[in-house]
């Protein structure tokens, strides 16, 4: 069951390289994190109650429910739909996604045996490389909070692994750090929307200072 919601999470990846509609994105988002809730529960059974729920509250709550809404609502404000114009086709960027997958799959293979499960070390370092691709291959800056909320998952899944020896604080100290990202950034995202009606990074170069 829990290489089943691995895979899942693997194969949103491919969904979301060759996706073009912001609310794809964002339900893509929704969807790691309500996998990450369930890979947590299944995965995570040696560590203390109040841990767990603290892991399970960020997946589920966060993650699933708080940060797509907050998304959705800057998407709402500034009218943006779609990604227009990608620096890359769909087809590229879905053949650059098979060849992270396939590489990490490659770099698994040279592993000791029972230091980290190859499944975890695949998915997170596919979910890592595929966020940072995102970020460099599209145009709106939204879509870059987008791609770095991406390669958090990745950073998730991968302490997954070794997740029954994760502290409170690691807990914490992700979580918050998620949050202030997206905060600034949102109220960043709202100021330049006040300005500029579709959301370019290219038009960051037209703002001066007054």
């Amino acid at each position: 069951m829990l290489h089943v919601l691995l895979i899942v999470f693997l194969i949103s990846l491919f969904y979301l390289s060759i996706a073009n509609r912001m609310t794809t994105y964002v339900n893509v988002l929704a969807l790691q994190g309500i996998l990450l809730f369930f890979v947590a529960f299944f995965e995570l059974k040696n560590i203390n109650t109040l841990n767990l729920i603290l892991i399970l509250l960020e997946t589920v709550i966060f993650k699933s429910f708080a940060v797509p809404l907050f998304l959705r609502y800057i998407l709402k404000r500034n009218n943006i739909t779609r990604e227009a114009e990608p620096y890359l086709p769909n087809f590229v960027s879905l053949i650059i996604t098979t060849a992270i997958v396939i590489t990490t799959i490659i770099l698994s293979n040279t592993m000791e045996e029972g230091k980290l499960d190859k499944m975890f070390f695949v998915v997170a370092l596919s979910t890592l490389f595929t966020g940072l691709y995102f970020i460099a291959s599209r145009r709106k800056i939204i879509t870059h909070v987008m791609g770095y909320l991406v390669i958090e998952n990745g950073v998730f899944v991968l302490s997954l692994a070794v997740g029954n020896e994760m502290p409170m604080l690691v807990n914490l100290g992700i979580m918050l750090d998620i949050f202030a990202s997206v905060l600034i950034l949102g109220v960043f995202l709202n100021k330049i929307g006040d300005v500029f009606k579709d959301i370019d990074v290219n038009q960051l170069t037209n703002l001066k200072d007054y």
